[in-house]
Protein backbone atom coordinates (compact mmCIF):
# COMPACT_ATOMS: atom_id res chain seq x y z
CA UNK A 1 0.00 0.00 0.00
CA UNK A 2 1.23 3.58 -0.56
CA UNK A 3 2.11 6.19 2.15
CA UNK A 4 -0.20 8.37 -0.16
CA UNK A 5 -3.72 6.36 -0.64
CA UNK A 6 -6.69 8.21 -1.17
CA UNK A 7 -7.67 8.20 2.68
CA UNK A 8 -4.78 10.10 4.02
CA UNK A 9 -6.24 13.31 3.84
CA UNK A 10 -7.25 14.79 7.52
CA UNK A 11 -10.40 14.06 8.87
CA UNK A 12 -12.04 16.70 11.85
CA UNK A 13 -15.01 14.78 13.31
CA UNK A 14 -16.72 11.40 13.83
CA UNK A 15 -20.12 11.03 14.15
CA UNK A 16 -20.63 7.83 15.41
CA UNK A 17 -24.00 5.64 16.36
CA UNK A 18 -24.54 2.31 18.20
CA UNK A 19 -24.66 1.14 22.05
CA UNK A 20 -24.12 2.92 24.74
CA UNK A 21 -24.31 1.00 28.17
CA UNK A 22 -22.36 -0.87 30.68
CA UNK A 23 -22.51 -4.33 31.99
CA UNK A 24 -20.66 -7.18 34.48
CA UNK A 25 -18.29 -9.90 33.99
CA UNK A 26 -18.66 -13.36 35.23
CA UNK A 27 -16.07 -16.07 35.91
CA UNK A 28 -17.87 -19.34 35.63
CA UNK A 29 -16.78 -22.17 37.75
CA UNK A 30 -15.97 -25.08 35.67
CA UNK A 31 -15.08 -25.58 31.86
CA UNK A 32 -17.77 -27.38 30.51
CA UNK A 33 -20.29 -25.31 28.20
CA UNK A 34 -23.96 -24.08 30.40
CA UNK A 35 -26.53 -25.95 30.26
CA UNK A 36 -29.96 -25.00 29.17
CA UNK A 37 -31.42 -25.70 33.28
CA UNK A 38 -28.32 -25.68 35.26
CA UNK A 39 -26.90 -23.68 38.15
CA UNK A 40 -23.36 -22.98 37.93
CA UNK A 41 -21.62 -21.12 40.76
CA UNK A 42 -19.22 -18.12 39.45
CA UNK A 43 -17.34 -15.27 40.51
CA UNK A 44 -18.14 -11.47 40.09
CA UNK A 45 -14.61 -10.00 38.30
CA UNK A 46 -14.16 -6.49 39.55
CA UNK A 47 -14.10 -5.12 35.89
CA UNK A 48 -15.58 -2.00 34.03
CA UNK A 49 -17.58 -3.18 30.52
CA UNK A 50 -18.59 -0.72 28.35
CA UNK A 51 -20.87 -0.97 25.26
CA UNK A 52 -19.39 -0.66 21.59
CA UNK A 53 -20.35 3.38 20.26
CA UNK A 54 -18.52 4.37 24.42
CA UNK A 55 -15.36 2.27 23.73
CA UNK A 56 -15.08 3.34 20.03
CA UNK A 57 -16.17 7.13 20.85
CA UNK A 58 -13.56 6.94 23.82
CA UNK A 59 -10.43 5.71 22.17
CA UNK A 60 -10.34 7.53 19.17
CA UNK A 61 -10.93 11.37 21.06
CA UNK A 62 -8.13 10.22 23.23
CA UNK A 63 -5.88 9.77 20.35
CA UNK A 64 -7.28 12.59 18.53
CA UNK A 65 -6.36 16.38 19.05
CA UNK A 66 -8.05 19.08 20.35
CA UNK A 67 -9.67 20.46 17.02
CA UNK A 68 -10.96 16.56 16.18
CA UNK A 69 -14.64 16.56 16.84
CA UNK A 70 -16.03 13.11 18.64
CA UNK A 71 -19.88 12.93 18.38
CA UNK A 72 -21.75 9.95 19.46
CA UNK A 73 -25.38 9.63 18.82
CA UNK A 74 -27.22 7.40 20.84
CA UNK A 75 -29.50 7.00 24.50
CA UNK A 76 -29.27 5.91 27.62
CA UNK A 77 -32.54 4.47 30.40
CA UNK A 78 -33.54 7.81 32.57
CA UNK A 79 -31.87 5.38 35.13
CA UNK A 80 -28.79 5.57 37.79
CA UNK A 81 -26.72 3.46 35.25
CA UNK A 82 -27.38 6.20 31.97
CA UNK A 83 -26.87 9.01 34.20
CA UNK A 84 -23.41 7.62 35.12
CA UNK A 85 -22.06 6.94 31.76
CA UNK A 86 -23.60 10.58 30.73
CA UNK A 87 -20.95 11.89 32.92
CA UNK A 88 -18.41 9.82 32.80
CA UNK A 89 -18.62 10.23 28.73
CA UNK A 90 -18.70 14.67 29.37
CA UNK A 91 -16.29 14.28 31.93
CA UNK A 92 -13.81 12.45 28.98
CA UNK A 93 -13.96 15.14 26.39
CA UNK A 94 -17.20 13.41 24.31
CA UNK A 95 -19.74 15.85 22.94
CA UNK A 96 -23.15 14.28 24.05
CA UNK A 97 -25.48 16.70 22.93
CA UNK A 98 -26.55 13.51 20.57
CA UNK A 99 -27.36 11.65 23.37
CA UNK A 100 -30.49 10.93 24.62
CA UNK A 101 -32.62 9.67 27.33
CA UNK A 102 -35.01 7.32 27.17
CA UNK A 103 -37.81 7.37 30.36
CA UNK A 104 -39.47 4.20 29.17
CA UNK A 105 -36.35 2.07 28.45
CA UNK A 106 -33.37 1.21 30.94
CA UNK A 107 -29.67 1.28 29.43
CA UNK A 108 -28.37 -0.96 27.33
CA UNK A 109 -27.16 -3.94 29.76
CA UNK A 110 -24.36 -6.58 29.33
CA UNK A 111 -23.88 -9.84 30.97
CA UNK A 112 -20.15 -11.48 29.78
CA UNK A 113 -18.86 -14.93 30.95
CA UNK A 114 -16.00 -16.70 30.54
CA UNK A 115 -14.68 -20.15 31.18
CA UNK A 116 -11.94 -21.21 32.67
CA UNK A 117 -10.09 -22.19 29.32
CA UNK A 118 -10.68 -18.50 28.13
CA UNK A 119 -13.41 -18.82 25.69
CA UNK A 120 -17.15 -17.54 26.75
CA UNK A 121 -19.63 -15.45 25.31
CA UNK A 122 -22.15 -12.58 26.92
CA UNK A 123 -25.97 -11.60 26.80
CA UNK A 124 -26.94 -8.55 25.59
CA UNK A 125 -30.07 -7.01 26.67
CA UNK A 126 -32.44 -6.31 23.28
CA UNK A 127 -35.22 -4.11 24.61
CA UNK A 128 -33.09 -1.41 26.14
CA UNK A 129 -32.53 2.48 24.91
CA UNK A 130 -30.32 1.71 22.57
CA UNK A 131 -32.97 -0.29 20.81
CA UNK A 132 -34.67 3.20 20.40
CA UNK A 133 -32.55 4.19 18.55
CA UNK A 134 -34.42 4.80 15.05
CA UNK A 135 -33.75 6.21 12.16
CA UNK A 136 -35.37 9.71 13.07
CA UNK A 137 -32.54 10.22 15.63
CA UNK A 138 -29.72 10.28 12.82
CA UNK A 139 -32.23 12.37 10.58
CA UNK A 140 -31.99 15.13 13.36
CA UNK A 141 -27.94 15.08 12.58
CA UNK A 142 -27.88 15.27 9.49
CA UNK A 143 -26.91 18.95 9.75
CA UNK A 144 -23.46 18.12 11.40
CA UNK A 145 -22.84 15.61 8.52
CA UNK A 146 -23.17 18.05 6.04
CA UNK A 147 -20.96 21.08 7.62
CA UNK A 148 -18.29 18.47 8.25
CA UNK A 149 -19.00 16.57 4.68
CA UNK A 150 -15.65 14.73 3.58
CA UNK A 151 -13.84 15.48 6.36
CA UNK A 152 -16.08 13.33 8.24
CA UNK A 153 -16.05 9.78 9.87
CA UNK A 154 -19.25 8.25 10.05
CA UNK A 155 -18.96 5.34 11.88
CA UNK A 156 -21.76 2.53 12.38
CA UNK A 157 -21.24 0.12 14.72
CA UNK A 158 -23.38 -2.59 16.48
CA UNK A 159 -26.38 -2.40 19.61
CA UNK A 160 -28.53 -0.51 17.61
CA UNK A 161 -31.12 -1.43 15.31
CA UNK A 162 -29.55 -1.96 11.38
CA UNK A 163 -32.42 0.38 10.16
CA UNK A 164 -30.76 2.89 11.72
CA UNK A 165 -27.16 2.37 10.81
CA UNK A 166 -28.52 2.17 7.27
CA UNK A 167 -29.79 5.53 7.81
CA UNK A 168 -26.61 6.81 8.78
CA UNK A 169 -24.68 5.04 6.16
CA UNK A 170 -27.09 6.64 3.33
CA UNK A 171 -26.78 10.32 4.83
CA UNK A 172 -23.29 9.83 5.35
CA UNK A 173 -22.93 9.24 1.68
CA UNK A 174 -24.30 11.74 0.26
CA UNK A 175 -21.95 14.24 2.06
CA UNK A 176 -19.26 12.80 0.78
CA UNK A 177 -17.93 10.97 4.49
CA UNK A 178 -15.70 8.25 4.96
CA UNK A 179 -17.85 5.67 6.16
CA UNK A 180 -16.61 3.23 8.98
CA UNK A 181 -18.76 -0.15 9.85
CA UNK A 182 -18.94 -2.89 12.34
CA UNK A 183 -20.84 -6.01 12.97
CA UNK A 184 -21.88 -8.67 15.02
CA UNK A 185 -21.06 -12.53 13.94
CA UNK A 186 -25.29 -12.85 13.68
CA UNK A 187 -25.94 -10.25 11.46
CA UNK A 188 -23.81 -10.96 8.47
CA UNK A 189 -27.44 -13.44 8.03
CA UNK A 190 -29.65 -10.92 7.50
CA UNK A 191 -29.74 -9.02 3.54
CA UNK A 192 -29.34 -5.87 5.35
CA UNK A 193 -26.32 -6.27 6.60
CA UNK A 194 -24.98 -7.76 3.22
CA UNK A 195 -26.56 -4.60 1.65
CA UNK A 196 -25.22 -1.95 3.63
CA UNK A 197 -21.65 -3.19 2.70
CA UNK A 198 -21.98 -1.10 -0.48
CA UNK A 199 -22.18 2.38 1.69
CA UNK A 200 -18.74 1.37 3.54
CA UNK A 201 -15.70 2.31 3.01
CA UNK A 202 -14.08 0.98 5.71
CA UNK A 203 -15.27 -2.71 7.44
CA UNK A 204 -13.77 -4.13 10.85
CA UNK A 205 -14.16 -7.85 11.57
CA UNK A 206 -12.81 -10.31 13.88
CA UNK A 207 -11.85 -14.14 12.54
CA UNK A 208 -15.77 -15.13 14.03
CA UNK A 209 -17.44 -12.50 12.03
CA UNK A 210 -14.99 -13.07 8.43
CA UNK A 211 -15.83 -16.73 9.00
CA UNK A 212 -19.83 -15.66 8.82
CA UNK A 213 -19.18 -13.04 6.27
CA UNK A 214 -17.27 -15.65 4.14
CA UNK A 215 -19.23 -18.82 4.78
CA UNK A 216 -15.79 -20.44 6.04
CA UNK A 217 -15.51 -22.61 9.36
CA UNK A 218 -14.84 -21.01 12.59
CA UNK A 219 -11.82 -23.13 13.09
CA UNK A 220 -10.15 -21.85 9.57
CA UNK A 221 -6.39 -20.86 10.79
CA UNK A 222 -6.96 -16.93 10.36
CA UNK A 223 -3.76 -16.65 7.19
CA UNK A 224 -6.24 -18.62 5.99
CA UNK A 225 -9.66 -16.29 6.56
CA UNK A 226 -7.46 -13.22 5.63
CA UNK A 227 -6.87 -14.25 2.13
CA UNK A 228 -10.29 -15.93 1.68
CA UNK A 229 -11.79 -12.35 2.75
CA UNK A 230 -9.38 -10.65 0.67
CA UNK A 231 -10.29 -12.38 -2.46
CA UNK A 232 -13.96 -12.27 -1.61
CA UNK A 233 -14.11 -8.22 -1.06
CA UNK A 234 -11.48 -8.02 -4.70
CA UNK A 235 -14.67 -9.74 -6.14
CA UNK A 236 -17.53 -8.34 -5.03
CA UNK A 237 -17.07 -4.93 -3.20
CA UNK A 238 -13.22 -3.96 -4.44
CA UNK A 239 -12.94 -0.56 -2.93
CA UNK A 240 -13.92 -2.05 0.30
CA UNK A 241 -10.99 -1.64 2.91
CA UNK A 242 -11.26 -4.75 5.82
CA UNK A 243 -9.67 -4.93 9.29
CA UNK A 244 -8.98 -8.20 10.48
CA UNK A 245 -8.52 -9.04 14.13
CA UNK A 246 -7.69 -12.10 15.32
CA UNK A 247 -6.37 -12.36 18.93
CA UNK A 248 -2.64 -13.68 19.49
CA UNK A 249 -2.51 -14.24 15.52
CA UNK A 250 -2.06 -10.76 15.55
CA UNK A 251 -4.20 -8.37 12.60
CA UNK A 252 -4.20 -7.73 8.70
CA UNK A 253 -5.58 -5.01 6.58
CA UNK A 254 -6.74 -5.72 3.41
CA UNK A 255 -7.39 -3.72 0.81
CA UNK A 256 -7.69 -3.72 -3.12
CA UNK A 257 -6.35 -7.40 -3.33
CA UNK A 258 -3.13 -6.60 -0.95
CA UNK A 259 -2.59 -7.97 2.43
CA UNK A 260 -0.36 -6.08 5.46
CA UNK A 261 -0.28 -8.03 8.58
CA UNK A 262 1.14 -7.55 11.97
CA UNK A 263 2.13 -9.94 14.76
CA UNK A 264 0.60 -9.42 18.34
CA UNK A 265 2.48 -7.72 20.27
CA UNK A 266 4.02 -9.52 23.41
CA UNK A 267 2.01 -8.34 26.51
CA UNK A 268 0.41 -10.52 29.27
CA UNK A 269 -3.38 -9.88 28.68
CA UNK A 270 -5.11 -9.07 31.84
CA UNK A 271 -8.59 -9.09 29.76
CA UNK A 272 -9.09 -9.25 25.95
CA UNK A 273 -12.73 -7.80 26.06
CA UNK A 274 -13.04 -4.62 24.01
CA UNK A 275 -9.04 -5.50 22.22
CA UNK A 276 -10.89 -4.91 18.29
CA UNK A 277 -12.62 -1.89 19.30
CA UNK A 278 -9.69 -0.75 20.13
CA UNK A 279 -8.17 -1.63 17.44
CA UNK A 280 -10.27 -0.24 14.97
CA UNK A 281 -10.27 3.05 16.95
CA UNK A 282 -6.41 2.98 16.63
CA UNK A 283 -6.60 2.62 13.15
CA UNK A 284 -9.64 5.68 12.74
CA UNK A 285 -7.37 7.90 14.66
CA UNK A 286 -4.61 7.24 12.31
CA UNK A 287 -6.57 7.77 9.38
CA UNK A 288 -8.01 11.07 10.78
CA UNK A 289 -4.68 12.59 11.99
CA UNK A 290 -3.67 12.00 8.15
CA UNK A 291 -1.73 8.55 8.22
CA UNK A 292 -1.60 5.96 5.18
CA UNK A 293 -3.56 2.50 6.22
CA UNK A 294 0.10 0.43 7.36
CA UNK A 295 0.68 3.36 9.60
CA UNK A 296 -2.54 3.52 10.86
CA UNK A 297 -2.65 -0.41 11.20
CA UNK A 298 0.09 -0.04 13.44
CA UNK A 299 -1.56 2.33 15.47
CA UNK A 300 -4.60 0.23 15.45
CA UNK A 301 -1.96 -2.80 16.58
CA UNK A 302 -0.43 -0.32 19.46
CA UNK A 303 -4.04 0.18 21.04
CA UNK A 304 -5.37 -2.89 21.24
CA UNK A 305 -1.86 -4.29 22.48
CA UNK A 306 -2.40 -1.55 25.54
CA UNK A 307 -5.98 -2.15 25.98
CA UNK A 308 -5.87 -5.85 27.08
CA UNK A 309 -3.52 -4.77 29.81
CA UNK A 310 -6.13 -3.65 31.60
CA UNK A 311 -9.02 -5.48 33.33
CA UNK A 312 -11.91 -2.56 31.61
CA UNK A 313 -13.10 -2.97 28.29
CA UNK A 314 -12.04 1.18 28.28
CA UNK A 315 -8.58 1.41 29.22
CA UNK A 316 -8.91 4.94 30.81
CA UNK A 317 -4.59 5.55 30.53
CA UNK A 318 -4.45 5.04 26.92
CA UNK A 319 -3.17 8.21 24.91
CA UNK A 320 -0.50 8.56 22.49
CA UNK A 321 1.92 9.40 25.12
CA UNK A 322 1.09 6.21 26.51
CA UNK A 323 1.61 4.22 23.18
CA UNK A 324 4.80 5.87 22.27
CA UNK A 325 6.17 4.78 25.80
CA UNK A 326 4.55 1.33 25.37
CA UNK A 327 6.29 1.11 21.36
CA UNK A 328 9.52 2.35 23.11
CA UNK A 329 9.24 -0.69 26.27
CA UNK A 330 8.95 -3.07 23.94
CA UNK A 331 11.84 -1.82 21.29
CA UNK A 332 9.45 -1.76 17.99
CA UNK A 333 10.68 -0.79 14.88
CA UNK A 334 7.66 1.63 13.82
CA UNK A 335 7.37 4.16 10.70
CA UNK A 336 8.54 7.38 11.35
CA UNK A 337 5.22 8.48 10.56
CA UNK A 338 3.69 6.82 13.54
CA UNK A 339 6.57 8.24 15.19
CA UNK A 340 5.66 11.64 14.86
CA UNK A 341 1.92 10.95 15.29
CA UNK A 342 2.62 9.38 18.99
CA UNK A 343 4.54 12.50 19.68
CA UNK A 344 2.37 15.41 19.50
Amino acid sequence: MNAADENSGRFDAMIGVGGIGSGLVLALTGNHTLGREESRSCRLLQRKDYCKLHILAHYVHALTDANFHVIPIGAVGNDAVGEELLLEMARDGLDCSYVRRIPERSTLFCVCFGYQDGSGGNLTTDDSASSRVIPAVVEKAEDLFARHGPRCIALAAPEVPLETRETLLNIATKHGCFRAASFVSEEFHNPLSRRLLENIDLLAVNRDEAAHLTGQDAKTPPEEVALALSAWAVKKFPKLVISLTAGVCGSWVLAEGKTFHLPSLPVTAVSTGGAGDAHLSGLLAGLAAGLNLECSHWVGSLTAALSVTSPHTIHKGIHCRALRDFANEHQLALPPAVITFLNP
